[in-house]
């Protein structure tokens, strides 16, 4: 008789349908579920984890995360887990006299609630580092804090005209702040890492996400261009080298600057970029902008701080109509197309893409996703479900914090301020929910998010719950990070707990389902397991 490699036994199992009470393992797939189905499969060689009550689930998967940039940030300046601007000035400064011979002072996390209308001042750089330009990113990633040496290094003057899909900060003179939003970040020379930075960026990330039971995930800025560094060396060296122990999917870059010449260039990175645990088969297209820099593109008008209506209702990054065209084409190749699309007229520009390709070839599993969905037109909220696209949520950011409260609200038509994360439309319109973080935008513990996701509000905040009728419950939120990610990323025989699929597991410290839903980011991760291998243990043992 062929044994289990593992069984787990004495806790609840989640599965798709409810719980179970034990689960075997045999060579790196599930051989069995339930108690009386595995009481024979142990023998000599067999590992018997008790649960101990805790409960076991499918690998958490990321569906929108940027693994090798977290990766390479946790080696820079880290300007995270604070709003204190003298904290920011205290970490540059720091960061700038460890590192003596850095040319660049480069990294970020900072946030726009720091800064009187969300944007920062260079002299306060200059006063921590004057003598060599300095680069910071803002923890959403799409504004660039500089000081003068950078802007003087980018030849950046009160001259220097906006770009058409970003915006120089300026003062009242015309001079330049010190801010850069969008597609004025590209006007930084920024040195990129080096392919070791990379690689090392790559290990450490892996390393973090398998600590938080993340066993796969879609990387959403693969050979990237527009200004971003291309990290998909890191994932080619790592997946040759057997050193990716994750699965990933590698979301290729669309260069916003380019049309569809650019798809066949596509096509020899898929065939290039898939080996082994790596498979780069979805092309990322960055529709807008975010509400906070008044970018996002919105059906109505942003207001201004007098509450007043705007001529300004954020950027299309890709033409609408051309658009069609791409993603139809894209489609018909066989890619999966992911959108960034944040204002509802982005959200909804997305869904006429879809269409568009369906209409042409037909419903093939392509598996669209739009990833952030901060605002949705409650007329698109169902056509997520009669189109097959998914609604990739990251739902951390669904909650009262000054970011929202002081930097979006005000801002927005009223209707529009109303309409935003509405996981629960979604998921009652019958819309397929998946799970991401966006990482290093916020955090990437998939659990902090599952908290917000049914909470919607930020852990350990007693706040008022923010637009609580989109909240979901605890089981729909889990298998959004779970089955949910798995179906975005084609990997069909993970996500769920069933014989015959993969032994991807995360065993947690406890059973959240047992204890209080404002507890639920108290939960943490015990081990982890991928292909029925452990690859991360909170005791420390591997």
């Amino acid at each position: 008789m062929a044994y289990a490699d593992l069984v787990f036994v004495n806790g609840p199992v989640f599965t798709d349908d409810g719980f179970d009470t034990a689960l075997a393992v045999r060579d790196g797939r599930i051989l069995a579920l339930g108690a009386q189905q595995t009481a024979n499969l142990s023998g000599p060689k067999t590992e018997t984890i008790d649960l101990q009550g805790r409960l076991l689930i499918p690998g958490f998967q990321d569906a929108h995360i940027h693994a090798v940039m977290g990766g390479v940030e946790l080696g820079q300046c880290d300007l995270t887990g604070t709003t204190d601007r003298e904290e920011y000035l205290r970490r540059v400064r720091k960061y700038a006299d460890d590192n003596p011979d850095a040319e660049w002072i480069a990294g970020g996390g900072w946030s726009m609630e720091s800064f009187d209308n969300g944007i920062p001042d260079r002299h306060l750089l200059d006063s921590a580092v004057p003598d060599r330009p300095v680069y910071l990113l803002n923890r959403d990633h799409h504004a660039a804090w500089v000081n003068t040496r950078a802007l003087e290094h980018a030849g950046i003057t009160r001259d220097t005209p906006d770009p058409d899909t970003g915006r120089i900060d300026r003062d009242g003179n015309g001079d330049p702040i010190g801010a850069l939003q969008e597609g004025a970040m590209s006007l930084v020379d920024v040195p990129a890492a080096t392919a070791g930075q990379r690689m090392a960026g790559l290990l450490r990330a892996q390393s973090l996400l398998h600590s938080l039971g993340i066993t796969a995930w879609q990387d959403a800025m693969v050979a990237a261009s527009n200004g971003y560094d291309d990290i998909s060396d890191a994932y080619e060296q790592a997946a040759r080298t057997n050193a990716l122990t994750a699965t990933v999917v590698g979301a290729l870059w669309w260069d916003r600057d380019r049309g569809a010449e650019q798809i066949p260039e596509l096509v020899e990175k898929r065939e290039r970029l898939t080996i082994g645990r790596l498979r780069c088969s979805s092309v990322k297209l960055m529709l807008d902008g975010i509400a906070e820099n008044f970018t996002a593109a919105m059906t109505a008008p942003y207001r201004d701080s007098c509450g007043c209506t705007t001529q300004n209702r954020g950027l299309d990054f890709i033409d609408p109509e051309a658009l069609k065209g791409y993603v139809t084409e894209l489609d018909a190749l066989g890619f999966q197309t992911h959108f960034h699309a944040l204002g509802d007229q982005a959200v909804r520009n997305a869904l006429n893409a879809v269409e568009a390709a369906r209409k042409a070839n037909g419903h093939r599993d392509t598996r669209p996703h739009l990833a952030h969905l901060q605002v949705v037109h409650p007329d698109d909220v169902r056509r997520f479900a009669a189109l097959g696209a998914v609604a990739n949520m990251q739902p951390y950011w669904a909650a009262h914090e000054p970011q929202m409260d002081q930097l979006t609200i005000p801002f927005l038509d009223p209707d529009l301020a109303g309409w935003q994360y509405p996981f629960g439309d979604l998921f009652r319109s019958g819309a397929r929910l998946a799970g991401g973080s966006d990482w290093p935008v916020s955090t990437p513990d998939p659990i902090q998010g599952i908290h917000v996701a049914v909470n919607r509000v930020l852990p350990a905040e007693d706040r008022e719950r923010f637009l609580e009728d989109q909240a979901l419950d605890l089981r729909t939120a889990l298998h959004a990070y779970t089955s949910g990610t798995a179906y975005v990323n084609h990997l069909d025989d993970t996500g769920s707990l069933r014989p015959g699929m993969r032994a991807d597991l995360v065993v947690l410290d406890r059973d959240p389902f047992a204890g209080e839903l404002r507890e639920i980011a108290e939960t943490a991760v015990a081990q982890t397991y991928v292909d029925g291998r452990l690859v991360f243990d909170s005791s420390g043992a591997r």
